[in-house]
């Protein structure tokens, strides 16, 4: 009886193992009105804004401060076409890549209205996780 009780909590205890990032991807959930999955992609979208304008430095700084930052960015749809978020974020100016995340967003089936709500739970987050200098350095790519 114990037994069949373990592996019923580990079963339903697996989808929240599977996100990149738990504590996050909840957050923005909430926020959001999401699901966590969902949550996960737009947060990964944001940060593949965020990558494309940082330096490889500044990027780094503020993926320490995010627990599975490479889950993340993989959890992100795929947008315009064959170029990568970098390329159409890093050609399009600062409305370009929101544009691109907004378009991310659609693609998970979340409004892209919620590009604006999203992003002051992640800078939230990084500054909580990383310190308020790293914290300004996400703010400044996602205006």
């Amino acid at each position: 009886m114990v037994a069949a009780f373990q592996i019923a909590h580990v079963t339903a205890q697996a989808p929240a193992a599977k996100l990149a990032s738990p504590e996050l991807a909840g957050e923005l959930a909430k926020t959001l009105g999401s699901t966590p999955k969902q949550a996960e992609g737009a947060a990964g979208s944001l940060f593949g804004v965020a990558k494309s304008r940082l330096s490889p430095a500044d990027f780094a700084k503020v993926s320490a401060a995010v627990p599975g930052m490479p889950g993340l960015l993989k959890a992100a749809p795929a947008v315009g076409g064959k170029d990568p978020i970098s390329k159409v974020a890093g050609t399009s100016g600062a409305l370009g890549g929101l544009a691109t995340a907004a378009s991310a967003f659609s693609k998970l089936g979340l409004s892209p209205d919620l590009v604006a709500k999203a992003v002051p739970v992640l800078v939230q987050f990084v500054t909580k996780s990383g310190g308020a200098d790293v914290g300004k350095l996400l703010a400044g790519v996602l205006k």
